[in-house]
């Protein structure tokens, strides 16, 4: 048997990272909007981006979803959605006072992080939150605690660290970090607290790690690698660190395929291509196919896990679309 030839050193190439693009809380979130707008008509506002990434944002404007960055904002008797990042208590009763309609598209597992901080700050104990400061999400998993809870801000943070007892102290992270510069923060916050607990499951989503995970795989076999996602998504900035540290010569992040620069194919015979939790395909696709015109026309998918989770619509909508299906079912 002849043995199929490997493809020369200048052979042009791309690297698909799988999976990529949506997580099941975004699609959630993204959806939640979109169902909103059918059943209450616009505008629905929505408290901050609903996910962090521009294209979603704009077309979501244009079927009629207002953007705003405070509850205040938002006229009294309307409705409004909470982003897939979360809110503080504080930010719910802003909305009862307002008398405003609320849907919460907060994501399940970031969800799961505040029941975390509650349950522990009943049980008194210093809660360490692994997290950026001024992200969305770090703001409303705070809020849930804001006695017990002290943000720690990357490994090089952890010397500035102080808690009551260091034997009741657990850490708890935003659910879009890099795992390995989460890892490394915990094992320095373990070195100062022995007694250091961690959380009853993995905090960073299963979305995250997956994609950290396959550009990994793919990152020491590309010259560069390009990340479709918003400079504000997290998890998105996350993976052009990952693949410089895979041993990528470089990577960028992109929004558009309009915004890759030429410049950047000097030399380049493998381009590994990825997208944020935040990302419709359909920028990936346009990626592809600025690749393809310029000589880039053989890809491989690099497959590091195979998702199947999905979440339900938020409770409100559910609600009123059953009582909706059950109208139109006595009607008929």
């Amino acid at each position: 048997m002849t043995a199929t030839p490997s493809p020369s050193p200048t052979a042009k190439r791309v690297l698909l990272a799988a999976p990529r693009g949506y997580c099941a809380g975004v699609d959630r979130a993204v959806i939640a909007v979109e169902k909103a707008l059918e059943q209450y008509g616009s505008p629905i506002y929505v408290r901050h981006e609903i996910v962090h990434n521009k294209y979603v944002v704009q077309t979501l404007e244009r079927k009629g979803a207002i953007f705003v960055e405070e509850t205040a904002e938002v006229p009294e008797g309307s409705i409004v959605m909470f982003s897939a990042h979360g809110v503080a208590p504080t930010v719910h009763a802003e909305a009862a006072e307002r008398k405003l309609a609320t849907i919460d598209a907060t994501c399940p597992l970031v969800t799961k992080v505040h029941k975390e901080a509650v349950r522990f700050a009943q049980d008194d104990y210093d809660i360490l939150l692994i997290g950026h400061e001024g992200h969305e999400e770090v703001i409303g998993t705070s809020g849930e605690a804001p006695d017990h809870i002290t943000l720690v801000d990357g490994p090089e943070d952890v010397e500035n660290v102080e808690v009551r007892d260091d034997s009741k102290v657990v850490w708890l992270s935003q659910t879009t970090l890099s795992v390995d510069e989460t890892m490394e923060t915990v094992d320095r916050l373990k070195e100062k607290f022995p007694k250091l607990i961690s959380p009853p499951s993995d905090d960073i989503c299963y979305a995250t790690q997956n994609r950290q995970i396959a550009v990994k795989q793919m990152g020491g076999q590309a010259d560069l690698v390009i990340v479709v996602g918003s400079k504000n998504s997290s998890n998105s900035v996350r993976l052009v660190e990952v693949a410089l540290g895979a041993g990528a010569r470089d990577a960028h992040l992109v929004d558009f395929a309009e915004e890759i620069d030429e410049a950047w194919l000097d030399g380049v015979s493998t381009v590994g291509v990825t997208s944020g939790a935040s990302v419709p395909d359909i920028l990936v696709e346009g990626v592809l196919e600025w690749l393809s015109t310029r000589g880039f026309e053989d890809v491989e998918l690099v497959k590091a896990a195979e998702e199947s989770i999905t979440f339900s619509l938020p409770k409100e909508l559910r609600r009123d679309l059953r009582a909706e299906a059950a109208a139109l079912g006595s009607a008929e």
